[in-house]
């Protein structure tokens, strides 16, 4: 993007659904040229009285598990049935460019073309756990753009569970049908802020599918739910087969009505808006401070310092510290 777009215009096309205008509109925020991050604030603040009614949706999963199949059934499923669906697929960054690998849009082929569908792969960019650094801002905009279903894929590495676990209103952990083995491999954190399990590829071997189900409920009993009204259930699914997608939307939607009841719904995105807003803060501070001139110039030979051992990193930080402003 290089010349400087019509907020105004802009405004008008994403609210009437235009997907072009959307997927602008997310390349703006995306951008980390000044002038463009400015433009994005204000698009952002204009559009944002019509956010917020989405289902919004993630989903992470082990390798294999077959993440991208399922989204896009699932998908083309709620548009059969009248949704409007955006998938925020966040994509490994090439290791080259820093730019998406874009294997999510090639792996979703039927459900790209859905005239109510939308899919935005994007680089995640060195950010924590995958999650790209405006996700948050582009979930904004396909809700301001009509689509009543947000889903925010995560790459299923790192800590990329957590950081997508904390937009959404609720987080589904794929997995696959396994034995005793491969329940001790999955990482208890994961298990604790899943909100619905789903083990898939269940067409396979639905006996072992079904123990495997049988073998999560029972270490989600030793577990504190998050809410007292919510255990998270387990259920069994085939992507592939498109079998037991009703049972996943179903529990989506009996989660969507439990937290609205209780108020936990409300609460979550509460204190997930005060996270975000400490985010950005933290984020425009490091801008801040990387483009310092004094920063600048003291940070290639300080950085090699500490590469090579010579200076502790303790030290450089409090030289550069002090080049900002600021004492170490």
């Amino acid at each position: 993007m290089t010349r400087a777009p019509d907020i105004a215009d802009l405004e008008t096309r994403l609210l009437a659904g235009d997907r072009a205008a959307l997927a602008r509109a997310i390349t703006l925020v995306e951008s980390r040229r000044p002038d463009h991050q400015a433009l994005a604030r204000q698009l952002l603040a204009r559009v944002m009285p019509h956010t917020g009614k989405a289902q919004r949706i993630g989903i992470t999963g082990v390798p294999g598990a077959g993440k991208s199949t399922t989204i896009e059934a699932l998908g083309r499923d709620l548009t059969a049935a009248g949704h409007r669906v955006a998938v925020l697929a966040v994509d490994p960054s090439s290791s080259r460019t820093g730019g998406s690998i874009l294997g999510d849009k090639t792996r979703m082929e039927r459900l790209s073309v859905d005239p109510d569908a939308f899919i935005r792969p994007s680089p995640s960019g060195g950010t924590l756990g995958g999650v790209t650094r405006k996700t948050r801002e582009a979930m904004l905009l396909c809700e301001a753009a009509g689509f009543d279903v947000v889903i925010v894929e995560t790459v299923g590495v790192g800590q990329s569970e957590t950081a997508v676990a904390d937009m959404v209103d609720i987080f589904l952990a794929l997995l696959i049908p396994g034995g005793g083995d491969e329940l001790q491999g999955i990482k208890k954190g994961l298990i604790e802020i899943a909100d619905l399990i789903v083990i898939n590829k269940a067409d396979a071997d639905p006996e072992l599918a079904e123990r495997s189900a049988a073998q999560y409920r029972a270490a989600l009993h030793i577990l504190t739910p998050a809410s007292p009204d919510w255990t998270p259930p387990v259920i069994t699914a085939s992507g592939l087969k498109g079998e037991g997608l009703d049972r996943l939307w179903g529990q989506v939607e009996r989660h969507r009505q439990v937290m609205t009841a209780n108020g936990g719904r409300a609460a979550r995105r509460a204190e997930q808006n005060a996270r975000w807003m400490w985010a950005m803060v933290g984020d425009r501070l490091d801008q801040a401070f990387r483009a310092h001139p004094g920063v600048a110039a003291l940070t290639p030979g300080l950085e090699d310092q500490v590469r090579a051992g010579q200076v502790p990193a303790s030290a450089a930080a409090d030289q550069l510290l002090r080049a900002f402003g600021l004492e170490g």
